[in-house]
């Protein structure tokens, strides 16, 4: 049983979530403008990863044919990983999948319909 219980704490809080306050202010600002939205369906999330070096910000795609979009700490859009009409993104960063490491969430729309 003692063997279950640094395994029971890992998964109550080794997901956790950042707060807001410390993402970039442009992410911030992103964040607003999805709360300004209808709910997405599924919620809005944002994940932060290392790729290439650089912290990265991955927002999934909502739907179907809509790309998601990968965003340096700048906010400068770097690619569209996956979705659109093939679902293979744009192109422009075909082994983003294969290599990001260090994922967090780091923020979820929580209103719901």
């Amino acid at each position: 049983m003692k063997a279950f219980i640094p395994l029971i704490l890992t998964v109550l809080f080794g997901c956790s979530k950042e707060t807001t306050s410390t993402l970039p202010s442009c992410i911030q600002s992103k964040i607003e403008l999805i709360e300004k939205e209808a709910v997405w369906n599924p919620a809005a999330k944002i994940y932060r990863y290392s790729y290439q070096g650089k912290t990265v910000y991955f927002f999934p795609q909502r739907c179907c044919d809509i790309f998601s979009e990968l965003y340096d700490e700048n906010c400068t859009l770097l690619c569209h990983p996956d979705g659109g009409i093939t679902g293979q993104g744009d192109g422009q960063c075909p082994d983003f999948f294969k290599i990001r490491s260090g994922e967090v969430l780091v923020w979820e729309d929580e209103r719901r319909e």
